[in-house]
């Protein structure tokens, strides 16, 4: 280059080094040396020589070309941003924050500036500035193409790319709290909500009053069933913004798990008079309805967000799942229409296949009926995988662990309260209706499937992650040996734990409660040892009936190993396994209730379960379908009818297309209501 060559030229050059800037900037400062030996002092070709030094890691160096630029250039916003981006690598927060205010006031449209000048003010003691600034970079946010990038991989749901650019970015950049909030989104897709909390946590320290990232902290919160916490953070953006739909539909949804209806219902009402055109209101609102009892008014909303979104298929499923409710033959047709489409999400269609498989079998269509639910269950298996050997593992280390000499050393461990009362066993084998009948009794209150043994659980083993030595993997393992290790303190501090946190969904002054959490069946003996006074009440149904049951529900979180016929089986002779082991270390710990003895005689069940729980016998358990409190559970609406003997045998009209199950299942099928011999010898379940 000389200097008789055209200013196109020049522009072209400096162009070339500043497409090198980023990705190659050794390359990029070579290139500008050429320029300013050729053009010395060029203030645009100083400028890329500054950054350069800079992303080369040689602040001193970018600091002897960039103050003297910035000082003879008053009106370059890129002079004195990359100024401030030097001195904050220097530590001079002060001196970085002066300059990059002064570029700002210049260009205020540059988010990397806001960003850094936050973390400047912060770092020099000005927490209000800071918060300011990060208020700034929020709203011109959307302009940084790194992040832009990154939200284009969200909204096509490519979840490695969306991660793989968070992660880069945030290398350089920690403290960028739009990112931060992506990463939580992108963990939160992933089901890590424990990651997407934490994330979470950290931008709202940086950022208090980033409302967007609350009210992905507050949802983060209620999916883990954290509802206290979650109605705390609603609260405070409901305080910032009263009217907000969002936060008002997400605090009825809150309301609805802490089990305060009425309420929910009136946040619903409120939100609904303002936005009646919100389809998946509605049918939020048909969920608390049908909670609440009312089910004509649940259906009549079902039906309005149907009308609303005629392709929502967790409408029509909400209706099938009321189990009472019978679709006309207007609404097959609509189904088998929707089924059909090619546009159809994997969410909606799945809910499709469900709702025909029961519309399907009350038609005794059952070779159609049973094909819908497989393809229904084949969709959600692959959206949420499961490994049935993780199951299987877990209860092998369950039974290794818990022995008679390991319990009889721990004896006297653990909290003394006497008043919660677990049902537990498989989802569908009738624990609503176990608690049902307790929580008819005065002295007994009803809850729902509370998650507080499965948190405590996690928590466990988060801290048996903190504790490993090696990166092993094997979280699981460390958690047994943390049970192993728990000094007898620790035992009742657990149980301490779980009592203060279940008691904000006790509602009355009953001195016993009911925990009907199926799965609490893995932790039973974390159960026993915290909470060595507890009742444990194992529900028990025929293998087939239970498993097909499963089969056929799609359940609105949780029970992954309920979509495949073989991971059924094995995950219930998993459990039955378990229970056996249980009854042999602790002898009549557990009190079995076999679901088709107490539709044969339920009077005698009832006395029998009411006396291990140290109760009197009271007629209203066996009028239980006469307690009109709210039930959550998808047999909600068949524990207010009286016990009928006609769904005893429902299972056997699938029975052609239950191979699979009945293989997984081996000798626990053949035994039923004993069990194998596991241990050596065969035992009658009592």
């Amino acid at each position: 280059m000389s200097h008789s060559e055209p200013m196109g030229s020049l522009d072209v050059a400096l162009n070339h080094a500043t497409r090198l800037l980023g990705a190659q900037p050794a390359q990029a400062a070579e290139q500008v040396g050429e320029i300013l030996r050729v053009v010395p002092g060029h203030p645009r070709a100083r400028l890329l020589l500054g950054a350069a030094r800079r992303l080369l890691g040689e602040p001193d160096a970018a600091l002897a070309v960039l103050e003297p630029l910035a000082q003879e250039q008053p009106q370059s916003a890129g002079a004195h941003i990359e100024l401030g981006f030097t001195l904050a690598m220097l530590a001079r927060p002060a001196a970085s924050a002066r300059a990059l205010r002064h570029g700002l006031q210049l260009t205020p449209e540059r988010p990397d500036a806001w960003r850094c000048l936050a973390d400047q003010l912060e770092l020099a003691d000005d927490r209000t500035g800071g918060e300011a600034a990060r208020e700034q970079f929020l709203k011109v946010a959307n302009r940084d193409p790194r992040l832009m990038a990154a939200a284009n991989a969200l909204l096509a749901n490519d979840i490695p790319a969306a991660e793989r650019l968070l992660r880069q970015h945030l290398i350089e950049w920690p403290t960028d709290v739009a990112a931060l909030r992506m990463l939580a989104e992108v963990a939160a897709r992933l089901r890590r909500y424990v990651d997407a909390q934490a994330l979470l946590e950290h931008c709202l320290s940086l950022a208090p009053s980033f409302q967007g990232a609350r009210h992905n902290y507050a949802l983060v919160l209620f999916r883990q069933s954290k509802v206290e916490l979650a109605l705390h953070e609603v609260e405070a953006l409901l305080r910032a913004d009263p009217e907000h739909l969002g936060y008002r539909n997400l605090k009825a949804a809150v309301l609805a798990h802490l089990g305060e209806y009425a309420a929910s219902i009136d946040v619903y009402e409120s939100v609904l008079k303002e936005s009646v055109d919100q389809p998946r209101i509605w049918l939020s609102y048909g969920h608390a309805l049908k909670t609440a009892s009312r089910t004509e008014d649940s259906i009549a909303a079902y039906r309005r967000a149907i009308a609303l979104e005629p392709t929502l298929g967790e409408a029509y499923w909400s209706l099938a799942n009321l189990k009472t409710f019978r679709f006309s033959a207007a609404d097959v047709e609509a189904m088998r229409q929707a089924v059909r489409r090619t546009d159809l999400d994997d969410d909606d269609r799945l809910h499709f296949e469900y709702a025909l498989g029961k519309a399907l079998e009350d038609d005794r269509s059952y070779g159609d009926s049973f094909e819908h639910y497989e393809a229904g269950a084949a969709i959600r298996r692959r959206l949420i995988p499961y490994a049935a050997d993780e199951t299987t593992r877990f209860v092998d280390r369950s039974i290794a662990l818990y022995t008679p000499d390991f319990f009889a050393q721990r004896h006297g461990s653990g909290h003394e309260a006497t008043d919660p009362i677990f049902v537990l066993g498989m989802p569908r084998a009738g624990s609503t209706l176990l608690e049902q009948i307790l929580s008819s009794h005065p002295a007994v209150e009803g809850t729902m499937e509370l998650p507080d043994v499965t948190r405590i659980a996690k928590e466990l083993v988060a801290e048996a992650r903190e504790s490993m030595t090696t990166d092993d993997g094997d979280g699981e393992g460390q958690y047994f040996e943390v049970l192993r290790q728990l000094p007898m303190e620790r035992l009742r501090e657990l149980g301490e734990r779980y009592l203060e946190r279940t008691r904000v969904q006790r509602k009355s002054t009953a001195p016993f409660f009911v925990d009907k959490m199926p799965n609490n069946f893995l932790q039973v003996g974390l159960i026993h040892l915290m909470l060595p006074n507890a009742r444990i009440i194992d529900a028990r149904r025929h293998p087939l009936a239970c498993c097909f049951s499963n089969f056929k529900q799609h359940f609105a979180r949780g029970q992954s190993f309920s979509y495949s016929l073989d991971d059924l089986g094995r995950y219930y002779r998993d459990y039955v396994r378990l229970m056996a082991h249980m009854d042999a270390v602790l002898p009549g710990r557990v009190h079995r209730v076999i679901y088709e003895s107490v539709v044969e005689d339920p009077e005698t069940e009832v006395r029998r379960l009411l006396a291990y729980c140290g109760l009197p016998f009271d007629e209203r358990c066996l009028r239980f379908y006469e307690n009109d409190r709210a039930v959550r559970t998808a047999s909600s609406e068949q524990v207010r009818r009286p016990i009928y003997r006609d769904g005893v045998d429902h299972w056997r009209h699938y029975e052609p297309w239950l191979d699979a199950l009945k293989v997984a299942l081996g000798p626990v099928l053949d035994c039923y209501p004993a069990v194998p011999n596991f241990t050596g010898a065969d035992r009658a379940l009592v």
